[in-house]
């Protein structure tokens, strides 16, 4: 994974918390860009291109009509970001990291939480899902404290509502949760939510 468009140049991250920012699936980076504007001063973010070709945009690993996946592309894939991260993190350069995620990228964030339940301070989800994998539901070890931002349409046709329901289920479940919806919004990232995003970062984060 070598593609990533981040918000502020090098030599201006040292000491700021870094927020790993996933788009979703038939896209890019360039989705979750206007979310840079809602960063507080004290965060940088980092938006990733998926590795995974999905003609001519990416996503994380294939999906079909139903949100259905393989779990071990799933979990490969979320074994990629983890083999970018790690040496970023490693680096010393920021304070800590978080993960926000569109759609599929909401699935991926959700999967690299369960996946490492203590290495990161917040997330924030938007118009996406959490995978129902009996696999993944072995390993969740979330204590309830993790915060993390929920934003949607509630009549968003994209994301099926048994798929709602597993995701506010788990959510409610396995984070300190905050969940906002925005009628007319759709499948999208809309102005007031990103204003909402740029509030609930700058509370857990600044």
């Amino acid at each position: 994974m070598t593609t990533a468009v981040w918000s502020r140049p090098e030599d201006e991250r040292a000491g700021t918390e870094l927020l790993v920012m996933i788009h979703g699936y038939g896209s890019s980076e360039e989705r979750v860009l206007p979310l840079f504007e809602a960063l507080p001063a004290n965060v940088t973010g980092v938006a990733l291109r998926g590795h995974f070709d999905v003609g001519a945009n990416y996503g994380w690993f294939l999906l079909d009509a139903f949100l259905a996946s393989d779990f071990a592309d799933v979990v490969s894939s979320a074994n990629k970001v983890f083999a970018w991260l790690d040496p970023v993190l490693a680096s010393g350069k920021f304070t800590g990291a978080s993960l926000l995620g569109f759609s599929q990228g909401m699935a991926m964030a959700t999967t690299l939480i369960r996946l490492r339940p203590t290495a990161f301070r917040a997330a924030v989800g938007l118009s996406g899902f959490v995978l129902e994998n009996e696999l993944l539901t072995l390993t969740d070890d979330l204590d309830g404290t993790l915060p993390f931002f929920w934003g949607r349409d509630a009549a968003d046709v994209v994301i099926h509502q048994d798929a709602v329901d597993y995701a506010a289920d788990w959510l409610e479940a396995h984070t300190r949760l905050t969940a906002r919806t925005y009628p007319g919004m759709g499948h999208n990232i809309g102005p007031d939510e990103i204003r909402d995003v740029g509030i609930f970062l700058k509370t857990y984060l600044g």
